[in-house]
């Protein structure tokens, strides 16, 4: 025989027996609810038929608690707590003040846009929990899909059924090379054709990796790549210790790797817009907030992403 479902509690019955506990008395109990004493005799009846035994003691001139009234009682109060707690968080995510926010994010967006993002809006919105997966562009469209991310800072490429796609920042790749490399400014890109190269793995961002091979291919040649990372600090370093030159999102000055210099590709082709992407059907007051935010703190940046030869090198370089 299976175990007996415990019967629905209204919470109202926890208020009533929380007050009476409180008040020991049955018309100051009846006054603060503000029902008559006849209803909230009723409401004890009914509260102490669910649990099976008596839980007030009724005095002369006041009542006092059984044994399982005082369990009852600190659990009542704790659920009574849990209740208003739930219906003040479930306000605040109404308004956009609270709740969870799922944010994809590669390797484009996390150098200086997605920092600056994240600042501004945990300044503005603090109570909300905000959880980051570090994921390509193609998989944040597949998760968005699935409805496994809210949002997903993606590169900004072809429609996608279901997908509203949102234009935040316009990016550029440039050259991150040693002083002394085989840069030269008239010849651009060009001029780099015999260096070898480094790159984020194919793997960690197809998108980055087949647009640096895409640039390299319209400025005259294929890129001869020898070492692959996972990720852009590592890949600064890299270039640091000579093993090659890269090409990388010009954003990446804010790393300030000591002996690295970007220098501007000054082609077309080096562009591309970095975009915040969510399913045309969601659309509640989180996901709302934080575009409101990305696009300001966007705005803010757009000087900064596009700056022609920024340089990042240590003092004395």
């Amino acid at each position: 025989m299976g175990a007996e479902s415990p019967p629905d509690l209204d919470t109202g019955l926890l208020r009533s027996f929380v007050a009476l506990s409180e008040e020991r008395h049955f018309g100051q109990a009846a006054l603060r609810l503000n029902v008559s004493q006849p209803a909230l005799s009723k409401r004890l009846q009914r509260l102490e038929e669910m649990v099976g035994g008596p839980l007030l003691v009724r005095g002369y001139r006041s009542v006092r608690l059984t044994g399982p009234g005082r369990v009852l009682l600190e659990r009542a109060r704790a659920l009574l707590r849990d209740a208003g707690q739930a219906i003040e968080v479930s306000r605040e995510a109404a308004r956009g003040e609270a709740g969870l926010l799922r944010i994809g994010f590669g390797v484009a967006s996390m150098v200086e846009l997605l920092p600056q993002v994240l600042l501004q809006f945990r300044r503005v919105h603090p109570r909300v929990q905000i959880e980051m997966r570090d994921m390509s562009s193609p998989a944040q469209l597949e998760a968005l899909r699935r409805a496994e991310i809210d949002l997903g800072f993606v590169r900004q490429l072809g429609p996608e059924a279901g997908i509203e796609r949102i234009p935040i920042l316009r990016e550029r790749l440039a050259a991150a090379v040693q002083p002394r490399s085989a840069w030269r400014d008239r010849a651009g890109l060009s001029s780099l054709a015999r260096s070898p190269f480094v790159a984020c793995s194919r793997g960690v961002s197809a998108s980055y990796y087949d647009h640096v091979v895409a640039v390299c291919r319209a400025a005259g040649f294929a890129p001869r790549i020898v070492t692959e990372t996972n990720d852009l600090f590592s890949l600064l370093q890299l270039v640091r210790a000579g093993v090659g030159v890269a090409l990388v999102p010009s954003a990446a000055a804010a790393m300030r790797v000591p002996g690295v210099r970007l220098r501007k590709v000054a082609m077309a082709a080096a562009t591309w817009d970095i975009a915040l992407a969510r399913r045309k059907d969601e659309s509640g007051p989180l996901v709302e907030a934080f575009v409101h935010v990305a696009r300001q703190a966007a705005r803010r940046l757009a000087p900064i992403s596009v700056r022609p030869a920024a340089e990042v090198q240590s003092s004395s370089t």
